[in-house]
């Protein structure tokens, strides 16, 4: 199983990095081991090697069959159901990797990085994809407002430029990339998200 993960796919979020970056002219996609993953709810654990842990709340989309080089008018066929995850980084070992031209492995793919629904909704009930409305919020407060629409590359581009790299399996998932009001998290912490007004993630930060 892989997880794909995109980075600056909102223009927003890439102007409050302030880390000299650009919006990018490609998509721009790195990868997640499977033990990244955080299933059910359980909380986060803060690693003892990173003093500023951020959270992003993004669309995950889960695939559904076996696929490579797929064009974009065809990459509606690879997925049927969303949900929400949380891509957490290192965001002071990204930040050193980045000023040294270093890969974000360290800061991205560590275990438990990446949060995901317990349940993936079906598209036939939410409708396009990129009409969707997304939030998270920190302790009960809204600090992510995200909507699909947004993005620099919509979902089926993104399906399609990666497949021309990497081949898809059952039950990869993608991460869509993050809006704007990314920040750290605390111990005690709880995260809360909403996908079209349906709660997928519920977790305590310990």
């Amino acid at each position: 199983m892989k997880i794909f993960c995109i980075g600056r796919n909102y223009r927003e979020h890439v102007a409050e990095l302030h880390d000299g970056g650009t919006v990018p002219e490609e998509p721009l996609f790195f990868l997640k081991p499977d033990t990244a993953l955080l299933r059910n709810n359980d909380p986060f654990y803060i690693p003892d090697f990173s003093n500023e842990i951020h959270y992003e709340c993004e669309l995950v989309v889960r695939i559904d069959r076996l696929a490579r080089h797929v064009a974009p008018q065809f990459a509606r066929r690879l997925y049927a159901e969303v949900g929400l995850g949380i891509d957490f980084t290192a965001r002071d070992i990204q930040r050193e990797a980045i000023a040294k031209g270093l890969p974000w492995e360290r800061a991205k793919g560590f275990d438990y990085s990446a949060a995901v629904s317990p349940q993936f909704i079906p598209l036939a009930e939410l409708g396009d994809i990129q009409q969707l409305h997304f939030t998270l919020e920190v302790n009960g407060e809204i600090r992510q407002r995200g909507f699909t629409g947004d993005m620099i590359f919509p979902v089926d581009e993104l399906l399609s430029y990666i497949s021309g790299y990497m081949t898809y399996r059952t039950g990869d998932l993608l991460f869509t990339g993050t809006p704007a009001g990314v920040g750290p998290v605390k111990r005690g912490d709880v995260l809360r998200a909403e996908l079209e007004g349906r709660e997928m993630l519920h977790f305590e930060i310990r």
